[in-house]
């Protein structure tokens, strides 16, 4: 069922109008031209979403350099969320994830033909990426997470929405999770509507669809996350059939925004399973490592810890962790697929304005 994920704290509403207003007044200064969006003369695609936490936008990034990166050169751009590091910086085979922040490390581990750079300015970090001798001939910039970030003006701007979590059915901060107003919704060219279910009624597409309003120049797209057919180790280069869990009883371990699809898909595979679910983005410590270690030893053998790709990044880091637990550890890759029989629509949209976009750098 959709958006059933939803929790508003009323008692926090008088704070939400607050947010709201805050929010509504620095938009309109966008949208009377006071405060300022930059155009550039490259293709910049922003992927990003108006609520807290996670809508899938990373693996749906890693879909478009996919896409683009067979006829484009191709450059990722993220403000690099909990880095250690500040200002503009290119991403290298050496970068580390405390450097340049868990998914910018995981999409340059990914795609190491692809440029990835971080910088919370945006308009700088494009700029850099444009005059950089090493970098100045990118054709197409993703921009990672940047739908409020309005002194970028994108030319196309894809939206993402949980199919947990629509965003409609959300309030804002504090008593939700919107960054602003659903009303935000009509600024993005696309709406995507993420992690749903395989197998969606044509009447719940509708009551979706319905939810969303989408204007005539917006398309909209589902889309759904496919597991790979293989587990892999985080700490050693094994691989189990994903069919073998049956064989196991499972641990799964989550630092993700929306957790809850992955665990109804993974279950059927399980022999049994057990969670232990972290805030998105989260950072295990020595206490988080142990109560792993707990919670693995009270299943019954044979047993397996299984986490995301993105929270692979940050257990690698984890020296706390006896080997047994590293021997135990894996993590699952995904992708995204579009359903609806849509995939050649939505690409045939991207590649159109990458395509149409790159004649007017051409000419200019």
């Amino acid at each position: 069922m959709e958006s059933d994920l939803i929790h508003i704290n009323k008692w926090l509403t008088p704070l939400s109008w607050l947010y709201g207003a805050c929010t509504e007044v620095r938009n309109v200064l966008f949208d009377l031209g006071i405060l300022r969006s930059r155009k550039f003369p490259i293709p910049i695609i922003n992927v990003g979403n108006i609520t807290v936490g996670g809508t899938g936008k990373t693996p749906h990034v890693e879909y478009l350099g996919r896409l683009l990166s067979q006829r484009y050169r191709v450059a990722v751009l993220s403000r690099g969320y909990k880095r250690k590091s500040h200002g503009y910086l290119l991403a290298s085979e050496s970068s580390t994830p405390a450097e340049i922040g868990d998914e910018p490390w995981q999409i340059k581990h990914k795609f190491p033909h692809i440029h990835v750079a971080v910088d919370s300015n945006r308009c700088r970090g494009i700029r850099q990426l444009m005059e950089d001798d090493s970098t100045k001939g990118v054709e197409v910039v993703l921009l990672d997470d940047a739908f409020q970030h309005r002194h970028v003006c994108p030319g196309l701007n894809i939206l993402l929405t949980d199919y947990h979590r629509i965003l409609t059915d959300d309030c804002l901060l504090p008593a939700g999770r919107l960054r602003e107003s659903a009303d935000g919704r009509y600024r993005a060219d696309v709406i995507v509507v993420t992690k749903c279910p395989n197998n969606l009624s044509p009447m719940e597409y509708r009551v979706i669809q319905e939810k969303l309003k989408p204007k005539p120049y917006q398309q909209m797209f589902f889309s759904s996350l496919t597991y790979n057919k293989q587990i892999q180790g985080v700490f050693a280069p094994k691989r189990l059939p994903l069919s073998s869990l049956k064989e196991y009883h499972v641990l799964l371990v989550t630092g993700i925004g929306s957790p809850e699809q992955m665990r109804r898909d993974i279950h059927p595979y399980a022999c049994s399973m057990k969670v232990r679910s972290y805030p998105d983005h989260h950072n295990f410590s020595p206490d988080d490592i142990a109560a792993i270690q707990t919670d693995i030893q009270s299943l019954p053998h044979p047993h397996i810890i299984l986490t995301t790709e993105k929270d692979a990044v940050r257990l690698r880091s984890m020296d706390e962790a006896a080997s047994p637990l590293k021997e135990k550890l894996y993590f699952l890759p995904i992708e995204v697929s579009f359903m609806r029989n849509a995939t050649n629509t939505f690409n045939d949209k991207i590649d159109q304005y990458v395509r149409e976009n790159s004649k007017h750098r051409s000419m200019a």
